[in-house]
């Protein structure tokens, strides 16, 4: 097996996991954590992958390579990082193709270390404005939220004073999904919710399996950039754990510094946060299909409170 490029980053097609993969390479196009995992999974894989080959040889056409690095991409996963191609590029060639086939799409190194510390600043200096609030369920219908969800958030339009780097992620955001609209699933995307900037304090805090839009609110993609120097999941757990429907396996994300997820909002993925035992801080960001929220209107099912509001997707800023 060859190491895994970046821009192609999948997960172990036997456990889920997603850290650190290694690529068939006969096939090129399945993942795997460890030489053992590939030979537990060959009986089924190599019924796929003689195929695969096959396409591949007969296609006779070389593969999309990243802008700088080694062939296999992991040189420049460690320098330059994904956003070094265009955002046009990073969509079409990487998010999309991505997104249509597993539903969930792990971005690394999206803005660099400098503009993430920058964003993780401002996030901080808010943090300690004390405007951070309890986590709320979209139905609240109990006294029993912490048990269910341990977060702290507050909701951010981008325009408050001191949070200009976050409205630059949410410009970013946008740009990536601008590009990515008209070929994720059967989605028209015409607008998003605020940001909202959530801390688990590090008390062995969680949030126990749920899907973000079970109800056909509007919402169809979540989109969570992660600002978490240093974790360890090992050490400070928090991981993201998303169950694919249909799928035995499990995908499990690292809420690394600097990265950023892309999954379906609805019943394909529900998820949980496993409790953490350092701060960690996330931006979350969900955009609307325009039908389905439309619909959702008409049936009253748009949830109260900040996530019911419609924010049209930020033209591209200046990070400066």
């Amino acid at each position: 097996m060859e190491k895994q490029s970046a821009i192609d980053r999948q997960y172990c097609e036997l456990c889920g996991k997603m850290e650190n993969l290694l690529k068939c390479g006969r096939c090129r196009n399945s993942f795997y954590c460890s030489k053992e995992h590939q030979k537990q999974h060959w009986k089924k894989h190599k019924l796929i992958c003689k195929e695969a080959d096959k396409a591949q040889v007969s296609k006779q056409k070389p593969e999309p390579t990243q802008p700088s690095g080694d062939e296999d991409g992991s040189n420049n996963a460690k320098s330059n990082g994904q956003t070094r191609s265009s955002p046009q590029k990073l969509a079409t060639e990487y998010i999309v193709p991505c997104m249509n086939k597993h539903g969930i799409c792990v971005v690394d190194n999206f803005l660099g270390a400098e503009t993430g510390m920058c964003i993780l600043e401002d996030v901080k200096a808010l943090h300690k404005t004390g405007k951070f609030t309890d986590g709320q369920l979209v139905s609240q219908k109990s006294d029993s939220t912490k048990d269910i969800r341990g977060d702290k958030i507050t909701w951010i339009e981008g325009r408050e004073p001191g949070c200009e780097k976050i409205r630059f992620l949410m410009s970013r955001m946008d740009d990536l999904v601008r590009h990515c609209n008209g070929k994720l699933g059967n989605y028209t995307i015409n607008g998003r919710t605020k940001a909202m900037v959530a801390c688990y304090p590090g008390n062995g805090t969680g949030y126990v399996r749920h899907v973000d839009n079970p109800n056909g609110d509007g919402r169809c993609v979540t989109c969570i950039y992660y600002l978490n120097k240093d974790w360890d999941a090992k050490e400070h757990g928090g991981l993201l754990r998303i169950f694919p429907e249909g799928k035995a396996q499990f995908a499990d994300i690292e809420p690394k510094f600097d990265r950023l997820l892309f999954f379906w909002s609805d019943r394909r993925n529900p998820h949980e946060v496993q409790p953490a035992y350092a701060t960690r801080y996330a931006i979350t960001v969900w955009y609307f299909d325009a039908d389905e929220r439309a619909r959702a209107k008409e049936k009253y099912l748009t949830g109260a409170g900040e996530k019911g509001v419609k924010v049209e997707l930020n033209k591209p800023s200046d990070p400066s």
